[in-house]
């Protein structure tokens, strides 16, 4: 099939209607050559990290910075190898080792995938994209990116780092959305290289593009691999002019109480009686809502007599 002509510079245009695998034929060669150079030696890129060790990588790592899923993804694979491993143990087992990560529901979706690899699969992560998205607690984004970065497959990888380098290289804006649109995963399509393996190679460099040279808050044109294609800076890098990017707060919200609620009952290896709770955060409505919010995440088991506990089952 003959290619479609492809413009002088991608523009905002192409990022709704892509054309074709030409479109990303100027971005896939410097990018993983780039990455070969630089990628960061992380140990779920290592080969014996397995799909297991992408996967547990893949969870911590939403909306959490390596620096902080480093130490706790090594303590995890080294008490939980296997999911096996971590499906005989109980999910506040797994609440509990998932210390300040962030997000513990993450630690209980990850359990449950656990149980369901061990009890479906003989224990091995599958390979089939669909049985990957048929587990608990896994969405198209963490199905595609063990997919590609543990089997080698072709399949669109959107997570943030990738759809801001996306934004700027192709589409020609600052930011991408605030949620991720169809039309996003369409160009994301049409930037795939036709074979597997480079694909998946794609996939990991772009990302590591993201996290490390075109981030958020700055970006290092001078140091970037497709700086010469790329749309927004050849554009004169114009301000964002859509809606207003979401912000994370975090000191004095919920979120906050339930992490010191949750601190507490980590330390624990038992019950923990409601006065314990009380001292952690001074406004009993919120503290209220905040345990409330807990129990209804499956995240803390209520007790007789008023106590609490990390989820046995």
């Amino acid at each position: 099939m003959t290619a479609p002509t492809k413009p002088p510079h991608p523009t905002a245009a192409s990022a709704d209607t892509p054309s074709g695998p030409p479109l990303g034929e100027n971005l896939h060669s410097p990018a993983i050559d780039w990455f070969d150079e630089h990628a960061r030696d992380l140990p779920w890129r290592r080969p014996e990290a397995g799909a297991w060790g992408v996967m547990v990588s893949e969870f911590m790592l939403q909306q959490t910075p390596v620096s902080r899923v480093l130490p706790v993804y090594e303590q995890w694979l080294e008490r939980w190898p296997r999911p096996a491993d971590l499906a005989k143990d109980a999910p506040g087992e797994a609440v509990r080792a998932w210390g300040r990560l962030g997000y513990p529901r993450r630690a209980l979706r990850l359990h449950g995938a656990a149980v369901a690899i061990t009890e479906r699969h003989g224990g091995d992560v599958p390979a089939d994209h669909a049985q990957l998205l048929a587990l608990p607690g896994i969405g198209e984004y963490t199905a595609a990116a063990v997919a590609s970065f543990a089997y080698g497959q072709r399949h669109p990888v959107l997570d943030t780092n990738v759809r801001r380098v996306f934004a700027r290289a192709v589409t020609g804006v600052q930011y991408p959305p605030n949620a991720t649109t169809a039309a996003e995963r369409k160009l994301a399509r049409a930037l795939l290289p036709d074979d597997e393996p480079t694909a998946a190679r794609w996939a990991a460099a772009s990302m590591e593009l993201g996290a490390l040279v075109c981030t958020a808050k700055s970006e290092s044109c001078h140091r970037c691999p497709i700086a010469a294609q790329c749309a927004w800076r050849l554009a004169g890098k114009p301000e964002h002019d859509g809606p207003p990017r979401r912000g994370q707060t975090y000191a004095g919200t919920d979120r906050q109480v339930r992490g010191r609620l949750l601190a507490v009952l980590r330390e624990a290896h038992g019950a923990v009686p409601q006065a314990a709770l009380d001292r952690v955060w001074h406004e009993p409505v919120q503290r209220a809502r905040a345990l409330d919010g807990l129990v209804a995440d499956g995240l803390v088991e209520p007790l007789a007599g008023g106590s609490y506990r990390l989820p046995l089952t």
